[in-house]
C-alpha cells in the first residue's frame, strides 16, 4: 500500500465524512425491534460530531433518552471508488473505538414520521472517539471484543465475529455511491445490550486489551 499523503492519527481534523452501518448484529436489531437488513442500511454523521478523550458527552437539547453504542470504526487510508471486496482492505489504514450516541426518542420519534435521524445521530458530542489504531494491531478486524460499562456495570459485550456484513462487504458496498476518502470513518455498528445514560453516569468502553476510553455524561 502507497504511503499516506497526511498524518492518519490526524484524521479526525480532516476527515470529510463517517459513514454508519445500522443493524450490522442481528441481536442488536431484535432488542430495538427492527428486521434485520438484507443490505447494510446506511446513515452519515458529521465530524463536528466527533468527541476526544477528555471531553462530556452532551445530552443535546430536547432528547429525553440517550443511548450508548460501542463500535469499532474503520478509518479509511487511500481513497477509493468502486472498490472491490477483494481489494477493501488495501484501503483501511488503521481502526478506533468509537461510540455511536443517540437519542432515540428523537430518532423514534423521526422514524414514525418517515424523517432521517440526523438530529438524532448528528449532535454535538455524538461521536466519542479514540486515537487511531494502528491497522497492524488488529489483524482481523472481523473477529474483536468489544465491551461497555455504565457505572462499574457491564452492558455491552460482544464481537465483531457477529456482523452480519463483513468489513470488505462495507467497504465496496459503499464504494459503489460514494467516493471513501482518506480520513474517512465508517462504523461497522454495535452489539446487542445497547441502554439509556443519564447525566452524572461514566461510559467506560474498550476494544479487546487494545484501547480503552472514558466518558462522563452531562447535561
Amino acid at each position: 500500500m502507497a504511503a499516506h499523503s497526511r498524518d492518519l492519527r490526524r484524521f479526525m481534523e480532516f476527515g470529510r465524512k463517517i459513514v454508519c452501518v445500522g443493524r450490522n448484529f442481528g441481536e442488536h436489531a431484535a432488542e430495538l425491534g427492527n428486521p434485520v437488513p438484507k443490505t447494510p442500511l446506511i446513515f452519515l454523521k458529521p465530524p463536528s460530531s466527533y468527541l476526544k478523550q477528555g471531553g462530556k458527552i452532551k445530552i443535546p437539547p430536547g432528547c429525553n433518552v440517550l443511548h450508548h453504542e460501542v463500535e469499532l470504526g474503520v478509518v479509511i487510508g487511500k481513497t477509493g471508488v468502486f472498490i472491490s471486496e477483494s481489494d477493501a482492505m488495501n484501503h483501511v489504514g488503521g481502526y478506533a473505538l468509537a461510540l455511536d450516541m443517540t437519542a432515540r426518542d428523537i430518532q423514534d420519534a423521526a422514524k414514525k414520521k418517515g424523517w432521517p435521524w440526523s438530529l438524532a445521530k448528528g449532535f454535538d458530542t455524538a461521536l466519542p472517539i479514540s486515537e487511531l489504531i494502528p491497522k497492524e494491531e488488529i489483524p482481523d478486524p472481523n473477529n474483536v471484543h468489544l465491551w461497555l460499562k455504565v457505572d462499574d456495570e457491564i452492558k455491552q459485550d460482544g464481537s465483531t465475529q457477529d456482523f452480519i456484513f463483513k468489513i470488505p462487504h462495507l467497504i465496496s458496498y459503499i464504494s459503489q455511491n460514494m467516493t471513501l476518502e482518506e480520513g474517512d470513518l465508517i462504523l461497522t455498528g454495535t452489539p446487542q445490550g445497547v441502554s439509556e445514560v443519564k447525566p452524572g453516569q461514566t461510559i467506560v468502553c474498550g476494544l479487546a486489551d487494545k484501547i480503552q476510553m472514558t466518558f462522563p455524561v452531562s447535561l
